[in-house]
């Protein structure tokens, strides 16, 4: 008998794509600005299957667009091109051997990987990757907009579609600048839940003192105050902080979960499929973290709905990732996605797809309008 998942992998089509944005938006380790490039893939099988995924990279955090069409053109596609959809995890095992990094690129193959396979079954990417624990996932809104007034704006619209979690980006200005603007969301959106992200904003010295006055403010969490490689500091700071201490970019893989565990430098920690180099894997950091008792939210990159997808079945399938996610860019940041519908939030939060794949594939309109270029290749 014949199965869908006997089908080959015929063709390979690779777009680079330039999407405008609504706002600048300042983290701690970078500026963005006017448009966000990302890559979206394709694949076909010999029986018409197509299945859809997003590499949505950053230069200062996980890697250039450029990386991402470089693994996505040219060292994936003798490993992909003509093998059989059963064979996905052969595939995704020597495409990383292939092509060191990428994680962005190695995310996106897995996702249209799972997405046509889903679709070829009938099923949900959710429920490959072991079945759906929520249908819902709280969404949290990032506030970075060195116009603050403009954000006040946001937090109105967010408030009035009932969104009620924001994380506040720090660091990127001055001290005072930060604390000013936690006085005024306290005092105007008193029930709002507030989170922090540094996006590693703070040298050590003098961080320990900035963050016992961001905790005043009693927020649910601090992410990342600190960079990355400062192990020991996150250490410290976790040790002296009321409030708890989360992990981003401390933590890209399950070694790093492993060392962050080792050394107690957190609460918590970012799960983010763009760092992991995908769902699986992401999945993977996720139990380590439970394991040992950490807390996790389904954190993003500058993505458009089709990752947000994505981010969506895999937190909807990890049980431990019980603070949310901000899969928020799509609705709030682009000024256009390239999803065909809307991606699916509703009374502040993200609704899970149960139709087979993604279940929201893209507009190839859209995705033609904002390309660069675009590379299909064939077996």
């Amino acid at each position: 008998m014949v199965r869908p998942t006997d089908d080959f992998i015929t063709r390979m089509t690779v777009w680079h794509l330039q999407l405008p944005v609504l706002s600048a938006r300042d983290h701690g380790i970078g500026r963005v600005d006017q448009n966000i490039d990302i890559a979206v893939v394709e694949l076909q099988t010999s029986g018409g299957y197509k299945g859809y995924g997003e590499a949505s990279p950053w230069s200062v955090f996980t890697g250039s667009v450029e990386a991402s069409l470089g693994a996505l053109t040219r060292y994936a596609p003798p490993y992909v091109l003509g093998r059989k959809l059963s064979d996905r995890q052969a595939i995704l095992r020597d495409v990383n051997h292939a092509v060191a990094h990428c994680t962005e690129a190695k995310a996106a193959l897995e996702t249209a990987l799972l997405d046509v396979t889903g679709i070829a079954l009938g099923v949900s990417v959710a429920e490959l990757l072991g079945g759906a624990v929520r249908d819902r996932i709280p969404l949290s809104c990032s506030l970075a907009d060195p116009d603050f007034d403009a954000d006040i704006a946001l937090v109105e619209r967010l408030q009035a579609d009932q969104v009620n979690i924001v994380k506040l980006k720090t660091g990127f200005a001055n001290h005072r600048f930060d604390i000013m603007r936690l006085e005024e969301l306290r005092k105007r959106f008193p029930h709002l839940q507030i989170r922090v992200d540094y996006n590693q904003g703070l040298t050590p010295f003098g961080a320990e003192e900035k963050l016992r006055d961001v905790a005043e403010f009693r927020p649910d969490f601090i992410e990342q105050p600190v960079p990355a490689r400062h192990f020991d500091m996150m250490r410290r700071l976790r040790e002296g902080l009321s409030v708890p201490l989360l992990a981003d970019e401390s933590v890209f893989s399950l070694a790093d979960m492993h060392r962050a565990i080792d050394e107690e430098i957190c609460d918590g920690v970012s799960i983010k499929i763009m760092k992991s180099g995908g769902l699986k894997a992401a999945q993977d950091i996720a139990a380590l973290a439970e394991a040992k008792g950490l807390a996790a939210y389904g954190g993003d990159m500058f993505e458009t709905g089709l990752a947000h997808l994505a981010g969506t079945h895999m937190v909807a399938a990890t049980p431990n990732i019980t603070l949310g996610c901000e899969f928020y860019q799509a609705k709030y940041y682009l000024k256009e996605d390239i999803l065909s519908v809307p991606f699916p939030i509703e009374d502040g939060a993200v609704v899970v797809p149960k139709t087979a794949g993604l279940g929201i594939v893209p507009n190839l309109d859209k995705i033609a309008h904002y390309a660069v270029h675009s590379v299909s290749l064939e077996s």
